[in-house]
């Protein structure tokens, strides 16, 4: 374990000192990476990503990452040891596949990125560097008034239906659309309710500012682009005034303990991250440190714990009335781990925030809506764009804590969730107790297997195929659903209504082809076809807008 001192030390050196070129590669030497033990393999032509692991799969070559650069048939693997990589380059040199020989050498390691970033500012002309501020990252839209900021939003969503509408026109000709022609009904986007304070959770980065200072807020840029620093949150309008007390308090522990915050460039230090949940509602506040813990013993953990319950329970942070303390551990997840995991430390496990009139409670990392007065505008719109009948039976897949299929409730026969996160399908189940509501069932699990069983159990359960109605709610992560759930999801002839609901509409336009491309091996079933898109602006003062789409077949 690295010391205390010696990290700190490091850590004031490194930004006190005078800006001279630095090494790229240094962190090879520093810390175990795969990038040590990388292959190139060439001569693969026309390939496809799944393909290619099948193949390294076969021949029992297991790979930590696999890289396939664009247009190139070529393909990078990451072996975990030199024995590793010798076995993979005896295996792979010479191997047929796909009638073509492969050809296996060494590769380069990849540049530390925030090095080569901060090697290449040197080279350029100060004058013309724009000092970045938090204000800029993360509320780029907060100068412009509300109405501005929504005139904006709705010019890019329209932008980005058309960009899908001229991509679809190509890849289904069938749907005869017009060039730039947006390829549904599209609804003036909706405002949010509340416009300033309205965050009931945020991740804050813990690190040093210009000066040095240790600092709970936000990057001013990221790693990649050559800034590992952290600016304050005071003036940004989308945050609670409470949750901004609750970070300041925060601070304040961390500059008064022996614990240092985590350092990116050096992989040193411990303090990483704050995750504040709170609601408005029931003004309760949960604070989640997450702790860089692969450089801390077992009695460093348990010092460290002891020390935060001992600030909020009889010290200073006290004054902040903090409802529930967790602490995460920010590690290498061990095996078969989807996330990091959280140990409770005092105070309530859950906190109670209220949509639709429904009662909600929300474990650390459970998934909600993070603008709560925003959801309300948002679910309505689902709801309305489903029209949902008496007879209709609603699949909610990444359910997270089963707030819109609750919301669905009254107004259709049953409601069946699917999440990947158990906690969160915890939540869902109490809250469906919690408010009486006895048509949801709430499955944990990866949405790719358990679509066609949910399709199946109803389609099962209804004793008329004139009586059956389903319609399915897709609100995946910003990175969209698996390519294994939209075929799960094309093969479930049965379901005619999708409503996809996007909080990264252009990641979300992969899923929309897929859904709309015609069938194939992969894709089975008749193609679905965008009917109507609704935006609901979730995050004000942001960038973001959220999509809902309906389509159907």
């Amino acid at each position: 374990m690295e010391s205390s001192k010696s990290a700190s030390d490091e850590g004031t050196e490194t930004a006190s000192k005078v800006e001279v070129k630095q090494d790229e590669f240094s962190y090879l030497e520093r810390e175990f990476t795969s990038e040590l033990f990388k292959l190139e393999i060439n001569n693969l032509g026309i390939f496809g990503i799944g393909d290619f692991k099948k193949m390294l799969k076969s021949l029992e070559i297991d790979a930590a990452k696999v890289k396939t650069p664009h247009k190139r048939d070529c393909a990078f693997i990451c072996l975990k040891s030199k024995e590793a990589l010798d076995e993979a380059i005896k295996k792979l040199t010479g191997y047929v596949w796909k009638g073509k020989t492969l050809s296996v050498k060494i590769a380069r390691p990849n540049a530390d990125p925030y090095i080569k970033r901060k090697n290449e500012e040197q080279q350029e002309d100060s004058n013309k560097k724009v000092k970045r501020t938090v204000e800029s990252q993360t509320v780029p839209l907060a100068h412009l008034t509300y109405d501005q900021q929504l005139e904006e939003k709705d010019k890019e969503m329209r932008k980005v239906l058309t960009a899908f509408g001229n991509n679809l026109r190509k890849l289904n000709p069938s749907f005869k659309l017009r060039k730039d022609e947006i390829p549904c009904e599209f609804e003036k986007i909706k405002p949010s309710p509340k416009i300033d304070d309205y965050r009931n959770k945020s991740e804050f980065a813990i690190g040093r500012n210009s000066n040095n200072e240790i600092v709970v807020g936000f990057r001013v840029g990221s790693y990649s682009d050559g800034s590992v620093e952290v600016g304050e949150i005071a003036k940004l309008p989308h945050i609670p005034s409470k949750v901004k007390e609750a970070v300041l308090k925060f601070q304040d522990f961390v500059r008064q303990s022996k614990f240092l915050p985590f350092n990116p460039e050096f992989n040193s230090g411990h303090f990483r991250q704050l995750m504040v949940r709170y609601s408005e509602f029931s003004k309760e506040i949960m604070l989640v440190p997450g702790m860089y813990s692969n450089n801390l013993t077992e009695d460093d953990v348990t010092e460290l714990k002891q020390s935060l319950k001992d600030f909020y329970s009889d010290g200073e942070g006290n004054l902040v009335d903090v409802d529930s303390l967790y602490y995460q551990h920010l590690g290498k997840r061990e095996t078969g781990e989807m996330f990091n995991p959280v140990d409770h430390l005092c105070g309530k496990t859950h906190i109670t925030d209220v949509i639709h009139g429904l009662s909600f409670r929300v474990s650390p990392l459970a998934f909600f809506q993070v603008n709560t007065a925003g959801a309300e505008v948002l679910y309505q719109s689902i709801i309305d764009l489903s029209e949902p009948k008496e007879n209709t039976t609603v699949l909610d897949i990444c359910c997270g804590t089963g707030t819109i299929g609750l919301c669905f409730a009254k107004y259709c026969k049953n409601v069946v969730g699917v999440e990947i996160i158990p906690d969160a399908i915890e939540d869902a189940k109490f809250n469906a107790e919690q408010n009486k509501i006895n048509n949801c069932k709430f499955h944990v699990g990866n949405s790719d297997d358990y679509i066609q069983s949910m399709v199946k159990e109803v389609v099962y359960g209804t004793l008329k195929k004139e009586d059956l109605d389903l319609v399915a709610i897709l609100d995946p992560p910003r990175s969209g659903l698996h390519k294994k759930s939209i075929s799960a999801v094309r093969s479930a002839l049965d379901l005619k209504k999708i409503i996809y609901v996007a909080c990264n509409p252009k990641a979300a336009e992969r899923n929309w082809l897929d859904l709309c491309k015609p069938e194939s091996k992969t894709y089975k079933g008749d193609p679905f076809r965008p009917k109507k898109a609704i935006a609901v602006d979730m995050f004000p003062h942001t960038s973001h807008t959220e999509l809902v789409m309906l389509l159907e077949r």
